[in-house]
């Protein structure tokens, strides 16, 4: 009865919104990685000061501020600006080079833009947006002062998508050692150690309170703003929300790159990892040699 009572009180506030409001949300994003079990060059265990050298390098790289500025059919989702981490070093070269910029949704016109670097080079990746089957739940929290409602789905992951890379499962090291013997140089150990899910359950929490179809990231589809997002090892939470703020920002499409499909963009992605794994795995091979 609570429940109902208030969704009743949302559907009646619902009505104040004007067809030409406009919002800014802001959210913190955090990516963990399991350390555990991970082995360092010729199949030797890292030690724990390796281990919390790396996680520091990655926290970097994954905890980052975001802003989706918003109307009723369009969004452009930035990163917050701010000074760059020194020194990531040649080891992070993948990663580092996977920079992401501006991301425009339109919710009316099913369509995404993303503004991309890799490896020096822009991409402007222009698809149609990723739907996802969402299922609603009947949970409520509260996030800052809006009731926010449950919903999950189930993604699948891309192949490229280093944000939910994990170790390999205990059932595979059979097969993954068998792999790795073969390979006298051990230009395998790295893959082999990891792996990417091919899909991930996805848990938002979103408020009818702001009636408009947009969340942060890929995110969207529910009916009203989308506040958190659980998804594998990511969250994203909505830290503040500004309404109609003084001066509205002009919500613009990116433009910059060159134009591709999300899938010619993760080719070229999945392309250029063959090559470095292969560049770096030849450079320990050939070190192996000389001081044998």
């Amino acid at each position: 009865m609570k429940k109902l009572i208030t969704l009743f009180a949302i559907l009646i506030a619902l009505p104040s919104f004007a067809q030409d409001f406009q919002g800014k949300a802001f959210y913190k994003s955090k990516t963990t990685i399991d350390m555990s079990g991970w082995g360092g060059r010729n199949g030797q265990q890292m030690s724990e000061e390796q281990k919390k050298r790396i996680a520091e390098r990655m926290k970097n790289m994954f905890e980052k501020t975001y802003i989706l500025t918003f109307n009723k059919s369009e969004s452009i989702y930035k990163e917050e600006e701010k000074l760059d981490a020194p020194g990531q070093g040649r080891g992070w070269a993948m990663m580092g080079s996977l920079t992401g910029g501006a991301q425009y949704k339109n919710v009316k016109d099913q369509a995404m833009l993303q503004e991309q670097e890799f490896f020096g080079k822009q991409f402007l990746i222009k698809d149609s947006l990723p739907k996802l089957e969402w299922v609603m739940g009947t949970e409520t929290k509260q996030i800052g002062q809006y009731t926010a409602f449950m919903a999950t789905a189930t993604k699948k992951v891309s192949e490229t998508d280093w944000m939910n890379m994990r170790r390999r499962r205990n059932g595979d090291d059979e097969k993954k050692k068998d792999s790795v013997e073969q390979d006298s140089t051990n230009t395998k150990q790295i893959s082999e150690d990891i792996e990417i899910p091919k899909e991930i359950t996805v848990t938002a929490w979103y408020t009818p309170q702001i009636p408009i179809n947009q969340g942060p990231g890929e995110y969207w589809g529910l009916p009203g703003l989308i506040l958190e997002v659980q998804s594998g090892r990511t969250t994203i939470l909505c830290s503040k929300i500004v309404m109609n703020p003084e001066e509205k920002e002009e919500i613009k499409k990116p433009s910059k790159g060159e134009e591709v499909t999300q899938k010619e963009y993760e080719e070229t992605v999945k392309k250029k990892m063959e090559e470095m794994r292969e560049m770096y795995g030849g450079r320990r091979g050939r070190g192996d040699r000389i001081r044998g």
